[in-house]
């Protein structure tokens, strides 16, 4: 074998081996960009974007846990004008979780707004909230509001003494709000299926309520009226707050025609309280409430003649951010009435 035949036969066994690991090579991929999530500082704090859209989202919401006492047990803090069943006991202590979702972008007609609120309770002495619901459910945009959301019933003053509403105030609604500057007014139509109906009827239907209220420096107010269609009454009331020492002064007052969905707790009320920032993280609110004609006589539609009273006291207070506890004690009083005594100490931790 001459030189020559060599060389070319180590040059093709060096082109076959080169060949081979050429074929086994592994070649990476490139890595495929990722978008991270996008913080949304158009509508506010704790927005962001959802990923490849231009819509924002905020999630936030609350854990609570609350222990009720008294004769009466209460629907957890939220007390309503003609008093609950009694309880099985002196006390009940009740849980809750609640999520809210907040979607926004906009549109050629302004921001366009989604909001779930979902709620889930769990209370063993009550079977009624051993729930998980949803709590609020609604379209937004240019003024225009459809689906089910709580309404402008459902205001009140800062402390827990006052009752200004009757029965349930989260309705399927659609709603029209003029806003200006800090004033604002509106109407809505609502589905009162869950409100005030006489005896062997069927439950309401429909009812119209207006709206309006501003601010104006120290002072805010507001003007609220209801009418219920089924049972031909209606209600109105007015609230307003002012700002004096170290806290802030409301008052209320409502009247009602006659029994219906959205006030039907007396024929007239007046309702005061002292909301005193006394310290940056305490504020106490002592209230009072006057009422005429309180409750309603045996057809359900016209009020007694009996009139009643009411004093309470709630403290608020801040342990660190987002982390509160509230205890609060309620007397009411009246002619045809026996006393009662109920009150309830919440902690709530917020996100």
């Amino acid at each position: 074998m001459n030189i020559k035949s060599l060389l070319l036969g180590s040059a093709a066994a060096l082109a076959v081996v080169s060949g081979a690991q050429a074929a086994d090579a592994i070649v990476a991929a490139e890595p495929e960009p990722v978008e991270y999530v996008r913080v949304c500082d158009a509508y506010g704090t704790g927005y962001f974007y959802i990923p490849g859209t231009e819509t924002c989202l905020k999630i936030e919401g609350y854990i609570r846990f609350q222990v009720d006492f008294g004769k009466d047990q209460s629907d957890h803090g939220n007390p309503g004008p003609g008093g609950f069943p009694e309880g099985t006991s002196d006390w009940d202590a009740f849980t809750r979780g609640q999520v809210q979702f907040t979607a926004k972008s906009d549109t050629e007609y302004g921001p366009l707004t989604g909001v779930i609120v979902l709620q889930a309770n769990a209370d063993a002495a009550n079977s009624a909230f051993q729930n998980t619901k949803l709590d609020s459910a609604y379209i937004d945009i240019a003024g225009f509001r459809a689906g089910l959301f709580y309404s402008w019933w459902d205001d009140g003053l800062s402390g827990e003494t006052d009752v200004l509403a009757s029965h349930e105030t989260l309705h399927n609604s659609i709603r029209y709000q003029y806003e200006s500057g800090d004033f604002y007014a509106g109407i809505s139509v609502d589905e009162l299926e869950d409100g005030h109906y006489n005896p062997g009827e069927n439950p309401n239907n429909v009812g119209v309520a207006l709206g309006l209220g501003g601010k104006a420096g120290a002072f805010t107010y507001q003007v609220t009226g209801g009418y219920d269609t089924d049972n031909e009454e209606g209600a109105i009331r007015g609230m307003g707050t002012v700002a004096i020492g170290p806290g802030t002064l409301g008052l209320a007052a409502v009247w009602a025609s006659g029994g219906n969905s959205y006030y039907d707790a007396s024929e007239w009320t007046i309702a005061a309280e002292y909301a005193i920032q006394a310290t940056d993280k305490l504020k106490i609110t002592p209230g009072a409430q006057y009422f005429w004609n309180y409750g309603l006589e045996s057809n359900n539609q016209d009020f007694a003649d009996g009139d009643a009273w009411k004093v309470g006291l709630t403290l608020d207070y801040q342990i660190t951010d987002n982390f509160y506890a509230k205890a609060s004690v309620q007397y009411l009083d009246g002619d045809d009435i026996d006393d009662q005594t109920t009150g309830y100490f919440r902690l709530q931790r917020a996100f």
